[in-house]
């Protein structure tokens, strides 16, 4: 494989290949793009101006929008170029870039959504000694270890892909450089790699869902013990922000893993693909503007100063 890294060449073929058809996905995805970065720019910059949102669940949300922004500028710049261009190409080290970034912030995402279950657990099962739980430390502890996490799927995932064989002008059948695709896309034996990634989707995979899955056991428990029912509703409104963004990621990870072989398509891979590397990280600031009061008054609070400001 000498010099692959300098001169090797891959070549997309996902999505469509209708120069009409194109366009129009450029136009769709543009404006996508944009409805994600505003979207998620804005919870960063309200978190970050209203003193009200100052608490260890808007510092987890404000590193979940960062981690969005990140994700979306690592996939769709280089879809959009791509539906501009005739020959849709991208360098070996781009596209292991791309993966390893794409691993990276995708892992961290679900376990940033893992510290997020933590803390409303904590919130809802230990009102009293919620401060002292959820204190600065950590917070940051948690943050970091989500961050740590995702760096190491990455690494251990990507530095195989240096060891295989890419023969020839390698197509990708995917619209931007997945793990899986990259794999199809080599003439060497994948057999290692494939174990890592088995290794990867139970170690990450799990150790993001098993300790979501049991705090929000107990939060069902808590909020079950409570007598009244509008007490039971505010409690759970304090989770339904949390808990639609969970549904949204966790069902569309899970269909794609665990659909029929008989289903499996290039295709249907790039639409679950589409719905949780494009979709979801514009998805989520909505959710959280829309089914979240706090977030909404602080907005408004915002506007109103700047209204009097004038």
């Amino acid at each position: 494989m000498e010099n692959q890294t300098d001169s090797l060449v891959f070549l997309f073929v996902g999505l469509s290949s209708d120069p009409q058809l194109q366009i129009f996905l450029f136009l769709i995805f543009s404006i996508i793009f944009l409805l994600t970065l505003s979207g998620n720019i804005t919870i960063i910059l309200i978190i970050r101006m209203d003193p009200s949102l100052s608490t260890p669940m808007y510092y987890f949300l404000s590193h979940l929008s960062f981690v969005d922004v990140c994700y979306s500028t690592d996939i769709i710049p280089k879809m959009l170029l791509n539906f501009l261009m005739k020959h849709k190409k991208i360098y070996f080290t781009n596209c292991v870039t791309q993966m390893f970034f794409s691993l990276l912030l995708s892992v961290t995402e679900v376990f940033l959504l893992s510290a997020m279950a933590y803390d409303r657990y904590t919130a809802v099962c230990h009102p009293l000694h919620y401060i002292m739980i959820m204190n600065n430390t950590i917070c940051t502890y948690l943050v970091l270890g989500a961050w740590l996490m995702g760096l190491l799927c990455a690494t251990i995932n990507t530095v195989p892909i240096f060891g295989l064989q890419f023969c020839g002008l390698p197509e990708i059948k995917h619209f931007s450089c997945e793990l899986q695709a990259l794999l199809k896309a080599s003439c060497s034996d994948t057999f290692i790699n494939n174990w890592i990634i088995l290794f990867s989707e139970l170690f990450f995979g799990f150790g993001s869902f098993l300790p979501t899955l049991v705090s929000y056991i107990h939060i069902i428990t808590s909020i079950m013990k409570i007598h009244s029912a509008e007490g039971r509703r505010k409690t759970f409104s304090t989770c339904s922000s949390h808990l639609a963004v969970l549904g949204l990621l966790y069902m569309t990870g899970m269909s794609q893993y665990m659909k029929p072989s008989s289903v499996s398509s290039i295709t249907l891979d790039e639409l679950f693909s589409i719905q949780y590397s494009i979709l979801t990280p514009m998805l989520n600031p909505i959710i959280y503007s829309l089914k979240n009061e706090e977030v909404k008054k602080a907005l408004r609070r915002i506007f109103t100063k700047k209204a009097n400001a004038r």
